[in-house]
C-alpha cells in the first residue's frame, strides 16, 4: 500500500473510531434516501448513523468530541449553519466500513456507493467461493474499493491492483484498503489497463452505466445507453486475461422493445474469441426513473446484469 498523506491518516483514524463504536449503516438508492430524510423529525442527526450514513446536519453537542476533532483532522467537517455536516459518507459492508461521496452525489467526480455495489460484491463473493486461485487480479473503475477488497481478503496471496481515473476515488480507495486491514493492494490511475501492463487471472469491474446528461463520473457510461465503457471493459479484458482467467463485470443493460442490445454484442465479441461465458440478469428493473430522460425514450426497462466470461486454458 502506498504511504497516506496526513489528512488520509486521520480519516482512517475516524473509521477507525466509527468501527470501535458499533457503526453499521447500509447505504440505499438516492430516491429512498431523500425520502426518509425528508421525514418530520430527520433534519438534524442525533447519532453516528445519522451524521455519517444519512449525511444530516448536525449539532456539536450530538457527537463525541473525538468524532468531531478527527473530522477537523481529515478535512471532512464542513459547517452548516450552527452546525456541522460530514462532507463524506461511510456503509458498511461484511464488517468492513467504506468511506464514500457524500449525498447529493452531485458533483463531477463523486465516488458512488449503493445497492449496486452490495450486489457486485455478493457476485465477486460467490465466485472465489468455488476455490479458484487467484494471483493477480485488477478492478477496473474501483471507486471506493469495496470489489478491490472483497478480492484481496479473499485471496491475500494475490497482487490486487485498483484502479481508476478518479482522483478522489483512488484516494478513497487507499483509506478503505488501510482501514480493512488488507496489505496486497496497489492503488494506482489509469484509464482501463493502459497504465497496468501484463496479465491476469480475474478482472473485475462495476463500471457506471447510465447515459447521464451531467456525465458524473460515476454514472455516465457513454456509448449506445451508457453500455461503452462495460463493453470497452469487456475488450480490455480480451486483451490481459490469462489462460484460464476470469472477467467478472457487474453493470446495466438498457431493454428495448424487449431486445438486450449489450448482451448481443457481448456475445459476438465472446464468440470471436472462443470464451466461455456466463450472462444473467440480478435485477430486472433499476433506475426506473431514467426512463423519463430522453436518452430512454424508447426503453422498456435498465436491468442490472452479471457477465462472468473466462479465457482457455491452453491445453
Amino acid at each position: 500500500m502506498d504511504k497516506l498523506e496526513r489528512q488520509d491518516i486521520a480519516m482512517v483514524q475516524l473509521g477507525r473510531f466509527l468501527k470501535n463504536s458499533g457503526y453499521c449503516f447500509t447505504t440505499v438508492t438516492p430516491k429512498t434516501h431523500a425520502l426518509v430524510n425528508g421525514r418530520a423529525g430527520n433534519e438534524w442527526a442525533c447519532d453516528l448513523e445519522g451524521i455519517f450514513g444519512w449525511n444530516r446536519p448536525f449539532q456539536a453537542q450530538s457527537a463525541p468530541i473525538e468524532i468531531l476533532d478527527l473530522m477537523h483532522a481529515a478535512g471532512v467537517a464542513q459547517s452548516h449553519g450552527d452546525g456541522w455536516r460530514s462532507m463524506v459518507r461511510a456503509s458498511t459492508l461484511n464488517g468492513n466500513l467504506y468511506f464514500h461521496s457524500s449525498y447529493p452525489t452531485t458533483e463531477t467526480d463523486a465516488v458512488f456507493f449503493g445497492p449496486d455495489t452490495y450486489r457486485f460484491v455478493s457476485a465477486i463473493d460467490h465466485y472465489l467461493m468455488t476455490g479458484r486461485t487467484v494471483h493477480r487480479a485488477v478492478d477496473i473503475g474501483c471507486g471506493a474499493g469495496p470489489g478491490t477488497v472483497a478480492v484481496a481478503l479473499r485471496q491475500p496471496w494475490a497482487e490486487v491492483s485498483a484502479v481508476d481515473i478518479n482522483d478522489a476515488a483512488l484516494r478513497l480507495a487507499r483509506i478503505n484498503a488501510t482501514l480493512a486491514g488488507v496489505d496486497n493492494i496497489r492503488v494506482l490511475y489509469s484509464d482501463l489497463l493502459r497504465n497496468v501492463p501484463g496479465e491476469f487471472d480475474l478482472i473485475v469491474a462495476n463500471p457506471p452505466y447510465l447515459n447521464d446528461s451531467a456525465r458524473r463520473a460515476y454514472r455516465h457510461g457513454g456509448g449506445p445507453l451508457g453500455a461503452g465503457l462495460s463493453l470497452a471493459i469487456v475488450d480490455a479484458a480480451l486483451q490481459h486475461l490469462s489462460p484460464g482467467g476470469a472477467l467478472l463485470l457487474y453493470s446495466g443493460a438498457a431493454i428495448v422493445q424487449g431486445v438486450d442490445a449489450f448482451r448481443l454484442a457481448v456475445e459476438q465479441k465472446l464468440r470471436v474469441a472462443k470464451f466461455q461465458w456466463q450472462y444473467r440478469e440480478i435485477d430486472p428493473d433499476v433506475f426506473g426513473e431514467e426512463l423519463l430522460c430522453p436518452a430512454y425514450a424508447g426503453a422498456d426497462r435498465i436491468a442490472a446484469v452479471l457477465l462472468t466470461a473466462s479465457r482457455a486454458t491452453v491445453s
